[in-house]
């Protein structure tokens, strides 16, 4: 089944295209209200918090975008080996996907209560989907982000198990793989050496902009269509 839309935001986030071009931080402010979320991410925005918990959320649309194409994913030969040793399961334990990727003993950690309430209940809706890598019956690692059309909006990736991440992704560029793989794109916000080491590059803000609506337009991926609740 499709996700449910929920109620229109309140907030209005103004024209991506007119942002500072210098600046990563484009907005303070808002709630985290299903319809606010999607409203960002349909506009190049994602929500991060700075400072402590009663600081007000903060909203990024980076001046270069990290992105994965599917067929630029590279698989190494030992990574490769790897996928053989894991599971790959979507969905069946999202609350602790979340739960892991927000550990506060992670070096930048950012992941705080209102982010995990807002993203669950967008798995609720159906717009947040998590990829495990199981091994021998439990949860070795994974990652959770939001599925709008062709877009997947990767938000966060942890392993409790050495490459446990690095296949949860494989997994996920494989439940993309269908009819539709080339118009589908994986953000992955800011590059870092280990995703780019994964195939993952940096295109300018108003490039990334400008694929936005033709990946709205591309079908729900199948993988994520019969979601669970968990």
């Amino acid at each position: 089944m499709p996700p449910t839309e929920p109620p229109a935001t309140r907030w209005t986030f103004g024209d991506p295209t007119a942002y500072d071009p210098d600046d990563d931080l484009v907005g303070v402010g808002a709630d985290l209200e299903p319809g606010t979320v999607l409203a960002a991410y349909r506009r190049g925005l994602f929500p991060m918090p700075v400072g402590g918990r009663r600081s007000p959320m903060a909203w990024w649309s980076p001046v270069s975008r990290g992105v994965l194409r599917l067929d630029r994913l590279v698989v190494s030969r030992s990574l490769r080996r790897s996928t053989r040793r894991f599971e790959i399961r979507i969905d069946t334990r999202f609350a602790e996907v979340v739960e892991a990727c927000a550990d506060p003993r992670r070096s930048g950690a950012w992941i705080d209560a209102r982010i995990k309430a807002a993203y669950l209940r967008l798995h609720e809706l159906g717009w947040a989907h998590s990829v495990e890598a199981w091994q021998d019956g439990r949860l070795a690692g994974g990652l959770y982000g939001v599925a709008i059309g062709g877009l997947f909006a990767g938000e966060s990736m942890f392993h409790w198990v050495t490459d446990a991440s690095k296949v949860a992704l494989v997994g996920l560029v494989e439940a993309l793989s269908d009819e539709y793989a080339a118009e589908r794109l994986v953000d992955v916000q800011w590059i870092t050496p280990h995703l780019a080491s994964l195939g993952a590059e940096a295109v300018p803000r108003l490039e990334y902009l400008r694929r936005l609506p033709r990946l709205f337009m591309v079908p729900e991926p199948a993988a994520f269509a019969d979601r669970q609740l968990t």
